[in-house]
């Protein structure tokens, strides 16, 4: 897909096209949370999206260069503001951690530890199959490894594209390489 065919969800700090990478910089604050164990919803978080229709799947391929508590970046799948998913890395305790935010009304939020990952690329994979979205993640040309699978309505309409947040400080730029809507994963193993 090219960078043109997305809208974004709240406009970032800067936008810089870099032969065919999107340099994008986020707003200090940014973020995407509703309720669960912190009591706030942030609805800031800087998402390029565009229609994602059943069966297919959307990829975003971006640099690991998080450093700082809650930096993040990946996919961000969006039915309305308390209906959504992103999946990427975040970098949480000192360390990237590989994971998926899905909020239906409140939030939830799994991870794992990817340091390895750091300054390489990674690719970030959400299929839409029938009622439910699997996200899938790799490092460089390894084998996608499975990172969630969750219930979606089949019929609802969604947009989905990169996303990056920085909730606790300026500054933090992300270097996106490939957005793609591509066929569903075939089955989840």
């Amino acid at each position: 897909m090219q960078w043109s065919e997305g809208t974004w969800t709240h406009d970032p700090g800067a936008v810089i096209m870099e032969g065919d990478d999107l340099v994008v910089e986020a707003v200090e604050g940014s973020d995407a949370w509703r309720i669960t164990s912190y009591g706030f919803i942030h609805d800031s978080e800087h998402a390029l999206v565009a229609p994602f229709p059943p069966d297919s799947a959307v990829e975003v391929e971006f640099t690991l260069t998080l450093e700082e508590q809650f930096d993040q970046a990946g996919v961000f799948v969006r039915a309305d503001a308390e209906n959504w998913v992103k999946a990427g890395v975040e970098f949480a305790d000192g360390t990237p951690n590989l994971g998926a935010v899905v909020t239906q009304g409140r939030s939830d939020w799994s991870s794992a530890p990817v340091p390895e990952w750091r300054g390489r690329r990674v690719t970030i994979r959400a299929s839409r199959s029938e009622d439910a979205l699997t996200v899938r993640a790799r490092v460089g040309e390894e084998p996608f490894r499975f990172v969630r699978l969750c219930p979606l309505e089949a019929t609802r309409a969604l947009v989905a594209g990169p996303y990056l947040c920085a909730p606790t400080r300026s500054g933090l730029r992300v270097r996106f390489h490939r957005w793609s809507l591509t066929s569903p994963d075939a089955s989840l193993h």
